[in-house]
């Protein structure tokens, strides 16, 4: 695959913008672990090769387990993750396929029993923000770092 265009040279204020957030989104006080695991959930879930890549190496990087890393799309059958973690991917899955059914009275009741409403805030802004960055990854056809081949 080629990349179609690069956005941030063709927008390049735009795209500070965008990095300013999600930089922003980085220091809310969410557990940089949770963002991780959230962002590689909406980035499967929108098939973004590119940020699947991303955020499972920056989950690496930070001290995430590789099973818990394979296992993110497979959440609902692992006993790796904690309540807290589980709500959250309810929250990421409704939030990116929100065209499907809204966001459900009952799961926003269920979501205010592991977060407070700031911290819903903050996690509705980052389900958000990494939906941008697939949107602009998936269209403009972002290209994953693709290691060169080692020599025998």
């Amino acid at each position: 695959m080629q990349p179609r265009l690069n956005f941030y040279a063709e927008a390049p204020q735009l795209m500070k913008y965008a990095t300013s957030l999600t930089n922003a989104i980085k220091e809310c006080g969410l557990e940089k672990g949770l963002l991780h695991l959230i962002n590689l959930r909406a980035s499967q879930i929108n098939g973004c090769s590119y940020c699947v890549d991303m955020h499972s190496r920056e989950a690496r990087e930070d001290g995430e387990s590789e099973q818990r890393v394979f296992l993110v799309s497979a959440w609902k059958e692992s006993p790796l993750y904690t309540e807290r973690e589980r709500m959250a991917f309810k929250w990421v899955e409704t939030v990116t396929r929100i065209a499907d059914a809204g966001v459900p009275d009952a799961l926003y009741q269920e979501a205010l029993n592991h977060f407070s409403k700031d911290e819903l805030v903050k996690l509705t802004v980052a389900v958000s923000m990494i939906n941008v960055w697939n949107r602009l990854c998936v269209t403009f056809h972002a290209v994953h770092p693709v290691p060169t081949a080692k020599a025998a």
